[in-house]
């Protein structure tokens, strides 16, 4: 019972040194450009923003899927059975400047910082394939992130995503909200294993789910903390490439580690 109690202590005081960092650091966030206003106060209030990369308008766009449409070719060459749990195939690339430099523009910081509210972390970059599944497992379970209170994951589409793609899903903040009573009903199950679409569905209803389709180019900038969320069973493949961001430090620094270490192989490129 003590050692709980303390527990309960040390994360209290973890909360509130966390908001104390929050409000001293809030006079030195960085400008954002007017278009940008937007970004940051829809992910405030819904912890999601959906754009394009035409929209975005990165400088480093052209280089990036360069880059990335030469590596795909290579990947997903094993035989994949239909209605197994296969696995997705994932590349760190944060060592490669074309696939590093684009989640390292400035303008992309500054939305990002303006968010998490304090100074950010960038962890790299994965790219990867995702194959054919007929049942949930790992990711695919609904879930949340855990590294840190606030998590920006930047989801790029480097294929078209229909529903038979396997879409980036997620449920609205507003259903799962720490003040709702559906934060209490999922927490443990969330947090033991990850939950199901049939044991969702009784708490809450498929119809408030959203599913993420969108044609190759499509950008998802999402908070995987604040935000229930899964890959969704899909009949062919998808291509995508996951960016990372916390602030810094992480809450968790060392499930961070991924999108940079010796996790997933890191391919050649030139």
């Amino acid at each position: 019972m003590l050692t709980t109690v303390k527990e309960k202590i040390e994360a209290l005081n973890s909360e509130v040194s966390y908001r104390v960092k929050l409000w001293q650091y809030a006079p030195n966030l960085p400008k954002v450009e007017s278009r940008d206003r937007q970004i940051v106060d829809t992910l405030k209030s819904e912890g999601i923003y959906i754009t394009t990369l035409q929209e975005l308008g990165l400088p480093s766009t052209e280089q990036l899927l360069k880059a990335s449409h030469a590596l795909l070719p290579s990947m997903g060459q094993g035989s994949y059975a239909e209605s197994s749990q296969n696995p997705p195939e994932i590349y760190t690339v944060a060592h490669i400047p074309d696939f590093y430099n684009w989640g390292s523009e400035s303008r992309l910081l500054n939305i990002l910082e303006n968010y998490i509210g304090l100074p950010v972390a960038y962890h790299g970059v994965q790219i990867r394939k995702d194959f054919v599944n007929a049942n949930q497992f790992s990711t695919m379970l609904w879930h949340r992130d855990s590294e840190d209170r606030r998590i920006v994951k930047i989801i790029i589409y480097l294929s078209d995503v229909e529903e038979k793609h396997g879409p980036f899903e997620y449920v609205p903040a507003s259903f799962t909200s720490i003040d709702s009573l559906n934060f209490y009903r999922l927490y443990y199950k969330i947090h033991k294993s990850g939950i199901n679409d049939e044991a969702l569905n009784k708490i809450v209803p498929k119809s408030a789910w959203k599913s993420c389709t969108g044609p190759a180019g499509t950008v998802i900038i999402a908070d995987t903390q604040r935000l229930l969320h899964h890959g969704t069973v899909r009949t062919e493949e998808r291509s995508t490439l996951f960016y990372a961001y916390t602030a810094n430090p992480a809450k968790r620094p060392g499930l961070c580690t991924q999108y940079w270490d010796d996790t997933f192989p890191k391919p050649n490129y030139s």
